[in-house]
Formats: C-alpha cells, structure tokens, sequence
C-alpha cells in the first residue's frame, strides 16, 4: 500500500532536512513518490532508478499535474534533494545517485517544455483539473500543508452533528496495542490509582473503554495533560480529532489547544507527549492524530451516551459498486487511498478494471469518474477489461484515452466523443464547484476545455450538458468565453425542449 511507505518516507526526508539544515519542499517530494508508487511500481525508496525520473518529470507529471511551465525548476529541484537524501540515506549507491543527479540536468531544460505541450495533457489534466489537481487523487486528499479547519467544538449533546463512521482496528491488534501504552502500566501508582478509582475490572479492552471515558467525563485535576484547564477540554479536543478522522498539522492542533487554554502559552510538544504516554495520540512527523485504540474507546463512549456512532465497512472485500458509492459519500483523503489501494490489492489489474468500469456502465457522471480515475492507476495488464468497453457508448471515449495514454493500440476520439466526454468529465466538476466556486473557477481558468470546443458542447446528447455549460458560463474569467458558454447552454436547453 503505498500511502505506508510515501508517508513514512516523507517523516524521514523532514527529519533528514532538519538534522543537515537542508531545505526540503516535503509536498513537492510526496507528489513525486506518489505518483512513482502508483504509476511506476516504485514500492520503497530503494527502488528509483534515472529512469524512474524520466518517466515522472517528462511524462507523468505533465500528463497529471496541473502546474505552469515556469514551476519546473521548483519540482526538478525537489526530485534533487530526493536523490541526495536517498543517497545519504545509503537507498542508492553513490554511482546510482551520481547518474540520478546526470539525469536530472538532462531533464531540467525539457521540463518546461513538456509542462506547456497540450499533447503530454491526459483527459484527467485536461478536462479533470475542473474540479482540482488531480480530479479524484486531489477530491480525497488534504492537500499537503493544507491544515483543515478545525473550527471551534461542537455542542456535546445528541442533537448534534451526527458522528462520522470510522474505521476500527481489528480486536487483535487493538488488544496487543495496549500493552504499549505506558499509562496502564501505572494505574496501581499515584496519582493514577486516585484517578481512576471508580474503574472496575473485566475484559482488558472494556476497561480501556471504562478509562477514557472517565477521563474525559471526569475532574482529572491536570493529572493527563499537565493542566487543568486543558484536561477539562479533552473531550472536545478529542471529539474533534475524532470527527475531522484523518491526522491534523501540529501546528493546527497547537492553535486548537492554545484556544482551549484560554488564551495562555502551552507547551504544545510536552501535552502531546503526555496524551501519547496515555495512548490517546500519535504524533507522526508534523501530524498528530487520534490512536486506533482512543478512536475504538471514544466510539464506546459515544454509544454508551446513546449516540449514533457508525462503524464504517471494510471496502477492502466490497464490490465495485460499494467502494464507489463509499467515495462518493466523502471519505476522508487517507482513508480514501487506504481503501482503494487495499481494494486493488485484492485483485489482478484485469479484475479490478473490469468491475470498475461495470459499475461505471449506465451510472451518473460522478460515480463514472471515480472509476474511471482508479481504472486510469492500472498498467497494461488491465488492457482486456478496457478494450471490452470500446462497444459501449458511455465508456469509449474513456477506453480510447487510457489505451492512447499507454501507447498500445487505440481508435482515434470523433469529435462527437471528444465533445461527449469533455461534458462528462465536466460534469463530475459540479459537486465540487458548488461546494468551492472560487476553486473551481480558478482550475477551469488554468485548464480547462478550449473555446471552440465549448461553443459546440450544447449538441452533446448528455444529461449534465445543460449544467455543466451554465457552470462554465459563470465561472470563466474570459468574458468571451464565458458569454460563448451560457449561450452553448441556451442552445442546449432550447434543444432539448424540442
């Protein structure tokens, strides 16, 4: 899975960089082992090669990456400081990294050029970028050193915002986890014994349940973080990290836990420490988050409260069908990735590919790209199941770009297709635009579909053609070709009336 390896890379390479006082472009570095993870079977760091440069800077990363020509310095330079870290790192062998390093100035004068060239653009940066970098990648993603919003504490009581679902760890590796956290091993010990007086025994995890909540519900007189005040706040700080599900930036939860101290200075680091002596909170890199074994507890003491504390399922054996519609209900970007690589894991590029793209058949536009999105991370293996979908309407012009995209042979898009699924792609924009208008017009300026391309869109025989061009009519900043775009929707809707 490689979201394991990148994410564990990149606490490494941070670390690296704060020991040499090396300046490290972390976001830039994480792009880049992404996509060699997912697109060029690069599954640790010992396994870049000079060519595994190549094929990311000159071909995946223009085809992928919305990004102006003027960036590509930026992004050779941070595949730079990737080489030396590998290299101090011992990943790669002197003589390896030394002709990395050859490559890379190779690449450096051809990048520009590659990031401006309409022909290295794929369907998913052309017609995608609609609705962010990346369409599905950046829709499941916290974009790195983006810090989310942790805004101020919900109301405790039921009415509230209902609980998200969570995954939990299997009760075997949540039993094992315990006897790691240093706070059991203290309970019989002052002040803890005090402390937790009123819990009882029984099975060990139920107690862990019975702990936390006291905790949480409970005068712990500063006995958790170090400060009072602070521990009459944890349920919320918890509820919170509980709700966002996915690892927050220090520095956010540092804010939050200064908010909670009222104002006055906390030694963030030190409460850290502390709540993951308790075995509460992990702090990996510059990210913190909520244990397997406090997400477990909490959901406990929610449902102990009387609460609706839903369990999300495994997507790993889910069909097709299932783990779409689990997109498409907003899962959270780590989760999003863990369940799709996992559900990849579970079968052969020719399986997945073809339940995916059967589950697209027939489907809304929304649901069709995010198959189309996942299919488009599968090699050439997959090259059967994608073939056998050039027969049905919907899915052709898709099949056409993913085989042309591989170089293995394909039929050239009509103009009837290429306008069918320009408006399809567009189409999986909406939900997006409508939530970040602001983004969305911002992408569609950098990327989207040509003029004369627009101007014809309204005789596509699509039922999101009339939306999608009232979309781009308000949210073009050419004004030329925004008027172009509610015009082409005019025609469409008159059309349709007919």
């Amino acid at each position: 899975m490689s979201i394991e390896w990148v994410n564990r890379a990149i606490d490494d390479l941070r670390a690296w960089g704060r020991a040499g006082d090396v300046e490290v472009d972390a976001d830039e570095v994480r792009l880049l082992c992404d996509y060699a993870s997912d697109y060029l079977k690069v599954n640790a760091l010992g396994d870049f090669t000079p060519e595994t440069f190549d094929e990311l800077l000159l071909s995946i990363y223009p085809r992928k990456v919305i990004a102006p020509p003027e960036s590509a310095p930026e992004t050779v330079a941070a595949a730079e400081t990737l080489v030396a870290f590998l290299r101090d790192r011992s990943e790669v062998s002197a003589e390896t990294a030394a002709a990395m390093r050859e490559r890379l100035a190779e690449i450096a004068p051809r990048m520009a050029g590659a990031l401006a060239d309409t022909a290295n653009f794929g369907m998913a940066k052309s017609l995608f970028s609609s609705i962010g970098p990346e369409s599905l990648e950046q829709s499941i993603q916290i974009s790195s050193g983006e810090a989310p919003d942790l805004g101020e504490a919900p109301c405790d009581c039921p009415g509230c915002t209902p609980l998200p679902a969570v995954r939990l760890a299997p009760p075997g590796d949540l039993a094992e986890a315990l006897a790691g956290v240093p706070l059991l091993a203290e309970l019989n010990r002052e002040p803890y014994l005090s402390l937790f007086a009123g819990v009882t025994g029984g099975e060990p995890l139920q107690r862990w349940a019975q702990i936390v909540a006291h905790l949480v519900e409970h005068d712990t007189g500063g006995a958790i973080t170090g400060s009072r005040e602070l521990d009459e706040e944890l349920y919320d700080l918890f509820d919170m990290l509980y709700r966002l599900q996915v690892r927050a930036p220090v520095s956010v939860v540092g804010d939050y836990l200064e908010e909670m101290g009222e104002g006055g200075q906390v030694p963030v680091p030190e409460v850290l420490e502390r709540l993951s002596w308790c075995g509460l909170v992990q702090v990996e890199g510059d990210t913190a988050g909520l244990t397997p074994l406090a997400v477990w507890a909490l959901r406990e003491h929610y449902l102990t409260l009387g609460l609706d504390a839903p369990q999300a399922a495994d997507l790993a054996e889910a069909d097709a069908v299932e783990l779409i519609e689990s997109l498409l209900d907003g899962v959270p970007t780590e989760l999003a990735e863990d369940d799709i690589s996992r559900w990849l894991a579970g079968r052969g590029p020719g399986t997945a590919a073809a339940e995916l793209l059967a589950a697209a058949s027939g489907a809304p536009a929304v649901a069709r790209g995010i198959a189309v999105t996942i299919v488009d991370r599968l090699g050439a293996e997959a090259e059967p199941a994608v073939r056998g979908c050039l027969g049905d309407l919907e899915l052709r012009p898709h099949a056409i770009h993913w085989l042309a995209a591989r170089g293995l042979p394909a039929p050239s898009l009509t103009q009837d297709e290429l306008l069918w699924v320009s408006v399809d792609m567009l189409a999986l924009a909406l939900p997006a635009a409508e939530a970040d208008p602001e983004m969305f017009a911002e992408n569609i300026a950098a990327s989207g579909p040509p003029a004369h391309l627009i101007e014809e869109m309204w005789r596509v025989d699509h039922p999101d053609v009339v939306e999608v061009l009232e979309l781009l009519g308000r949210s073009l900043s050419d004004g030329t070709v925004a008027k172009a775009a509610r015009k082409a929707a005019f025609k469409a809707r008159s059309r349709a009336i007919r």
